[in-house]
């Protein structure tokens, strides 16, 4: 009778001990596992910042269809200009007031073109043409993208959002570590549900990811 309770005590010594090591090892994997998936969506993210302040640049507003914005990439160019300070007679004052008066300006010249995808890719399509896949292995998703404006005083604002939920990211990890991720509220953590660059409620074209990823 002993000998059986020492058994028992020494499997439940075990037991507990495995409980207390699943409880602390779990954890850390799934912040390894976190953090690598981040470091790729966030790579992403860029990409998309990139292409969509480019199409601001070049068409004045920001896409919100795949398709087009890759088309855009695919075919649209930057103009190369040159700023230069000049200074002309105003002929009218002259003629109207007998005085020569001198007049400073800025004249813009166009210099030449550049293709966009060169620009911010080096011509490597693949990256431009697959960003907006969460880049999971194992996961058939895309990034969801919104464009529209918000109101600034007089004016209409151009702002865009892109945006994958954690849930998805980490979709084959612990449901309770995932819901934990959810509240996370640090400044050195990704807030809330999602990864995100952008925003439809304000102009703001930074993502919510902290330092540690690389430039907001």
């Amino acid at each position: 009778m002993r000998l059986a309770i020492q058994l028992l005590l020494w499997v439940v010594i075990i037991f507990l001990a495995y409980l207390t090591f699943d409880a602390v090892y779990q954890p850390i994997q799934f912040n390894k596992v976190k953090e690598k998936r981040y470091a790729k969506v966030i790579e992403n993210l860029k990409d998309i910042r990139q292409a969509e302040l480019a199409h601001k640049e070049v068409i004045g507003k920001f896409q919100d269809n795949w398709d087009s914005l890759v088309a855009f990439i695919d075919t649209a160019e930057f103009a190369i200009t040159q700023r230069r300070d000049t200074t002309f007679l105003d002929e009218e004052y002259r003629k109207n007031y007998g005085v020569d008066r001198y007049v400073e300006s800025v004249v813009i010249d166009t210099l030449g073109f550049v293709p966009v995808k060169d620009s911010l890719f080096q011509g490597n399509r693949e990256r431009y043409t697959t960003m907006m896949n969460v880049p999971v292995e194992g996961v058939d998703a895309k990034f969801e993208l919104k464009a529209g404006t918000v109101k600034k005083g007089e004016s209409d604002i151009p702002v865009f959002e892109a945006k994958v939920a954690k849930s998805v990211v980490l979709s084959d990890q612990d449901k309770d570590l995932i819901l934990q991720e959810n509240e996370v509220v640090s400044v050195e953590q990704v807030n809330g549900r999602y990864i995100k660059v952008g925003s439809m409620n304000e102009v703001n074209t930074k993502g919510n990811w902290p330092k540690v990823y690389g430039d907001e």
